[in-house]
């Protein structure tokens, strides 16, 4: 070997050391810890906002999600409720065509009447275990646009305006729903009789003068 070769060869080894210091400071550096930046008090407020506003908005779906269901167990025989009131008002109506005095006569329509009003409280224990209630008001109650439907007045003194003065139909409501009002008539006040010849009658035994 020449000594130019010889000179060269010892020129060119730092050179080729070179990439593994480099190497081995980049590793150096790389397992020094990094430091992040703490987040603002603004931050943090509003990511507090924003986990509250989503809990809320959960809680307020479970609620509404809870009322549905209960909803739809409590009125999902509400058609067929309704289509078997007719059925109830034949009954009532069978009960109440038979009088009284035929029931005790014969023997046969007795019994029929028996089980006819069998029947009619079967079907009413029937609907209450579905929360279906017959609404039947009384002669004088209070009238409830709520749970009765007005189909006339019925002029009268006999009891005071605005209450039950007969009832034509029942009605009925499923859990807190009105299922159907009420058929009644309503008292209203009578019209007063003309009170001119009333002004001019005294009592009996007062004399009155009259000025020319």
């Amino acid at each position: 070997m020449s000594d130019t070769t010889r000179e060269n060869s010892e020129i060119e080894q730092p050179a080729a050391a070179a990439p593994a210091n480099d190497a081995a400071r980049a590793s150096a550096n790389d397992t020094e810890p990094r430091t992040e930046e703490a987040p603002t008090p603004e931050e943090v407020a509003e990511l507090k906002d924003r986990l509250l506003r989503t809990l809320a908005d959960m809680e307020n779906l479970r609620r509404r999600t809870q009322r549905e269901i209960e909803d739809a167990r409590k009125f999902a025989i509400t058609g067929f409720a309704r289509d078997l009131l007719e059925v109830a008002d034949n009954l009532s109506r069978a009960l109440a065509s038979v009088p009284p005095e035929a029931r005790e006569a014969n023997e046969f329509v007795k019994n029929l009447v028996l089980g006819v009003e069998m029947t009619g409280r079967s079907l009413l224990n029937a609907f209450e275990k579905h929360q279906v209630r017959k609404v039947e008001p009384q002669k004088g109650d209070k009238f409830d646009h709520k749970l009765h439907q007005a189909m006339f007045e019925v002029p009268t003194n006999a009891q005071p305006p605005g209450t039950i003065a007969e009832v034509v139909q029942a009605g009925y409501v499923i859990a807190d729903r009105l299922l159907r009002p009420a058929l009644v008539g309503v008292a209203k006040a009578a019209p007063q009789a003309d009170t001119a010849a009333d002004e001019e009658t005294t009592e009996p035994g007062v004399r009155v003068d009259t000025v020319a």
